[in-house]
């Protein structure tokens, strides 16, 4: 495995990297103590509050009447994460969540439907009602970037005016383009202010989305993805899962494949936050906030006054949390019998990579000191279903945005804790791990190092049909290739010198506008990615950059292939943005592909993806089928960098 020093070390070819802010990465951690006011994460109770079920039955979306799911987007000021403050008392978190009548919830309720070869619809409606009415957002908004109200048109409005967009993405979902979430399909309360996208849509305007039920069973899940603001919207709460049945993956336990099912079958959506000691959550905007000095200042950026009067509110390249929470609550426990669990983990992060180890300590303990060895476990499946076959491991890599399926074996560890550590570190992932990391790169006293516990009660075994040779389904694509495409991703910098992640070719390419393009180009610009409907491609992701990124397509799931090194000339060129201002790009010239990557063991691909780690300094390939028309989107699941740019139209069929 190819580590972010070694890479930029050894890749000559590429040493025009070293002309762009990347020093930041390394300096992140060790730059951002916790400011007066923040929660201190040493001093918040560790494994003190039961994790929220989000798959028990009374926490599942129903049917209304009408047959539809009614879902309102609307803020809690009441939500309880277990954060204790200044005074020792619960304090309680102002949330955006998902609500279907009763208290907006982080997450949002869970939706499980039966597919349409199991008895299902073909389709589920569900209305989306934006509810956030005379709301400001409850997180510092960048009105400087690429987002919904600095569109054409729409720059005389306001979130204090006219209310926060929204716009529900399914991710995973198989869902006509006017339903899939795009960024530019925003609306406001009351559907007052709709996105420029709905323009082009036959019969206009809709809160009802439909959704394809003709699908395997998989874990997805819904979020918010308003242009610009996806990052917030989503640290604020608009998360939720989103589970398909079959009839053999039932969720019923006389399931055929001898899965455990609910009460053994779980589901933890993971996260990181900081938040003020008074229980609001906080995010970096502003001068002496944590990672302002790293991402802004120390890079040399030049915010204008008129535009960041205070210094900000500016965007920043990532971001970090140094609290875990998983179901809305940080630092959960679980309490296990000793048997097999089935465990949907859902990385719903802005930012960070997680390396995910169970290791077991004494009844009681909250942390890592005098632990075990790391015990092994199942990967099962993977974002869009089962994987081919049950893996053993017991270190896992884990994306923002992905999903793993993974069944874990409690039975002999009767009154003992099972801690869900992460060895990842708070900062960019460059695809090391372990030994590699250096503890500069931690935050002062390190609690990310532990994501939940799993007490397991001191009971005798039970007896469960699981069974891992009894999962094998997935074949892979085997799809004829119409095409093999090249693509690429950069880091150059915006009109304001701040680090600006961006998408782009790694061949000349002819877009819609019928330009030749090549490399780094702004989300705006015309589509370069234009499959015929029907399509089967494989894409080839070059990543010119010194760090990892989760690449995510709408609309498909793919296989993921294959990797390989390479080296490149990289060429510097302007970058158009979306005001009209100018910033820095790259491409890729010379392109010399080196040796095949081996399959690295902490990374379980064996399954239906749509997400895809690619590793700098390789291009992974992945093959892929778009069968269905109209405007989608692909882009980096780091939601600060979706947010700035490193997003792109992904339009199928004539018409982009």
């Amino acid at each position: 495995m190819v580590s972010r020093r070694g890479f930029l070390q050894s890749s000559a070819a590429l040493s025009a990297m070293a002309a762009l802010p990347l020093s930041l990465r390394w300096q992140i951690a060790r730059g951002a103590p916790a400011a007066v006011g923040l929660s201190d994460p040493a001093l918040q109770p560790k494994f003190a509050y039961p994790v929220p079920d989000a798959l028990s039955p009374g926490f599942k979306f129903q049917l209304s009447p009408l047959g539809d799911y009614r879902v309102s987007v609307a803020a809690n000021r009441n939500h309880l994460t277990g954060l204790i403050g200044k005074n020792g008392r619960l304090v309680k978190t102002p949330i955006l969540g998902y609500s279907d009548g009763d208290t907006p919830t982080w997450p949002g309720k869970t939706f499980e439907v039966n597919n349409l070869a199991a008895g299902g619809p073909e389709q589920i409606a569900v209305l989306w009602a934006n509810d956030l009415f005379r709301q400001d957002h409850p997180l510092p908004v960048d009105t400087s970037l690429h987002w919904c109200y600095s569109l054409d048109e729409y720059s005389n409005y306001s979130i204090r005016k006219n209310g926060i967009p929204v716009i529900t993405h399914l991710h995973g979902g198989h869902s006509d383009f006017q339903f899939d979430g795009n960024p530019e399909f925003f609306y406001t309360p009351d559907a007052e202010i709709r996105g420029p996208q709905w323009d082009h849509v036959d019969g206009g305007f809709t809160q009802d989305f439909r959704y394809d039920n003709d699908v395997p069973a998989g874990n997805l899940w819904y979020h918010d993805h308003a242009l610009g603001i996806t990052r917030l919207n989503v640290y604020a709460g608009l998360a939720g899962f989103y589970f398909v049945r079959d009839a053999y993956d039932t969720g019923l336990p006389d399931n055929p494949l001898g899965l455990p099912a609910w009460p053994y079958e779980k589901a933890y959506g993971i996260q990181d936050r900081m938040f003020h000691d008074t229980g609001d959550l906080f995010y970096s905007a502003y001068p002496g906030d944590p990672f302002y000095d790293d991402f802004i200042t120390g890079e040399g950026a030049t915010l204008p006054p008129d535009l960041f009067p205070s210094g900000g509110p500016t965007a920043l390249a990532e971001f970090f949390g140094d609290h875990m929470v998983v179901n809305g609550i940080i630092w959960p426990y679980e309490m296990v019998e000793p048997r097999n669990y089935r465990l949907h983990l859902l990385n719903g992060t802005d930012s960070r990579f997680m390396v995910i180890r169970f290791r077991a300590v004494t009844a009681g303990a909250t942390d890592l000191t005098d632990a075990s060895a790391p015990i092994p476990f199942y990967v099962i499946g993977s974002d869009q279903g089962l994987a081919g076959a049950a893996t053993e491991v017991d270190t896992l890599v884990f994306e923002p945005g992905g999903r793993y399926d993974i069944v874990f074996d409690f039975k002999g560890l009767q009154d003992k804790r099972i801690i869900m550590e992460n060895i990842g570190g708070d900062a960019p992932f460059g695809g090391a791990f372990g030994e590699d990391l250096s503890p500069d790169e931690f935050f002062p006293h390190r609690q990310t190092d532990r994501i939940m516990a799993f007490d397991v009660a001191d009971v005798a075994d039970v007896t469960d049909g699981f069974i891992p040779g009894n999962i094998g389904s997935y074949a892979g694509n085997t799809e004829p290739v119409t095409r093999t495409r090249k693509v690429a991703l950069f880091e150059g910098m915006d009109e304001f010198g701040r680090l600006q992640p961006l998408l782009g070719t790694a061949e000349p390419t002819i877009d819609a506008a019928g330009t030749q393009v090549n490399g780094a180009i702004a989300w705006h610009d015309p589509a370069t990615e234009n499959p015929g409907e029907g399509d089967t491609e494989i894409w080839e992701i070059y990543n010119a950059t010194g760090d990892a990124h989760p690449i995510h397509l709408h609309l498909v799931n793919f296989q993921v292939l294959d990797r390989q090194e390479f080296t490149a000339d990289l060429i510097e060129q302007p970058v158009l943005q979306h005001n009209g201002d100018t910033g820095t790009g790259f491409r890729l010239e010379d392109i010399t592909l080196g040796p095949a990557v081996p399959e690295m063991g902490e990374y379980v691909e064996n399954a239906p993806k749509d997400m895809v780690t690619a590793l700098p300094g390789q291009v992974t390939r992945i093959k892929a089928t778009f069968d269905k028309p109209g405007r989608y989107v692909w882009h980096c699941h780091i939601l600060s960098h979706e947010d700035h740019e490193m997003m792109r139209v992904l339009h199928v069929g004539p018409g982009a």
